[in-house]
């Protein structure tokens, strides 16, 4: 009896850590939405440098006071811990605009930063198009180039016992397998440098595109498809309309000038041949 009690003690509590996911309730696993900036604690992956990028759009007026707020943003953290890396504001003939910045951050700030991104930019009724996080096991590679680092320098002092009253020939030889050995170790220092690097500093790219934020509609929606394909035609018809007429108004200038000096010099030729009848 004890044990079916216990057995059925245990399946409730299993079954009361699983948060239902029929009736909308969120569970960890869930806790990533649409509208929140998806991402991983550096906490939970040790040893692995990430690299954040995010894509936005919003009104075209507003990309260049978001860029702003976000590049105000990182410089209030401080040069230790947000650097600006690069940036691009481009807008086109069609006053389409396509911006960028890049930034590296301490490993710990990157996450909550681009969910404070985010907010910015839907404060100024935009939308994230693309959030995407990849990784880099740098602590596995470290270890690595250590070893091989570690393998190269004892390379390099057995070859210098080796060295010791050997011939010129041989002590020759010697010497150009000691140069390899410190040559392999120059490179897996020089890489180790490298990993530890990313893990020290972890880019995020912000990328900002022109566009109507519908936010009642799903941006994938027929409706704001639709929307977009409208806005599309409508622009392009004016445009198209706009180079015709430049195109063909100053032929037909011409051909109307020139019609209209053909009549005036007729007119005159018929009066000039009735008063000479």
């Amino acid at each position: 009896m004890r044990a079916t009690v216990s057995i059925l003690a245990l399946i409730l509590v299993a079954g009361c850590s699983q948060a239902p996911r029929d009736d909308g309730t969120t569970t960890a696993d869930d806790a990533t939405t649409a509208d929140s900036a998806p991402g991983v604690d550096v906490t939970a992956a040790p040893g692995v440098a990430f690299q954040y990028h995010y894509g936005f759009r919003l009104p075209a007026q507003r990309i260049a006071a978001v860029q702003e707020a976000h590049a105000a943003a990182c410089e209030r953290l401080g040069i230790n811990r947000c650097r600006i890396t690069a940036m691009r504001y481009s807008r086109d003939a069609d006053s389409d605009v396509d911006a960028r910045l890049g930034f590296l951050l301490a490993p710990d700030l990157a996450r909550a930063f681009g969910r404070d991104g985010i907010r910015a930019v839907e404060a100024a009724e935009g939308m994230v198009l693309d959030a995407q996080i990849t990784g880099e096991d740098a602590g596995t590679k470290i270890g690595q180039l250590t070893r091989t680092r570690d393998a190269a320098t004892a390379d390099t002092r057995t070859i210098d016992a080796r060295s010791i009253g050997t011939g010129r020939e041989a002590r020759a030889e010697l010497e150009r397998q000691r140069a390899t050995a410190i040559d392999a170790a120059r490179i897996a220092q020089t890489a180790i440098a490298e990993q530890r690097a990313s893990l020290a500093a972890t880019p995020v790219v912000f990328d900002y595109r022109a566009g109507q934020a519908i936010r009642s509609f799903d941006p994938t929606s027929p409706l704001t498809h639709a929307a977009d394909l409208a806005v599309t035609s409508a622009r392009w018809t004016l445009g198209t309309v706009l180079a015709a007429l430049g195109v063909g108004l100053p032929p037909l200038a011409v051909a109307l000038l020139g019609l209209w000096l053909w009549a005036r010099g007729r007119r005159l030729w018929d009066r000039r041949v009735a008063r000479g009848a």
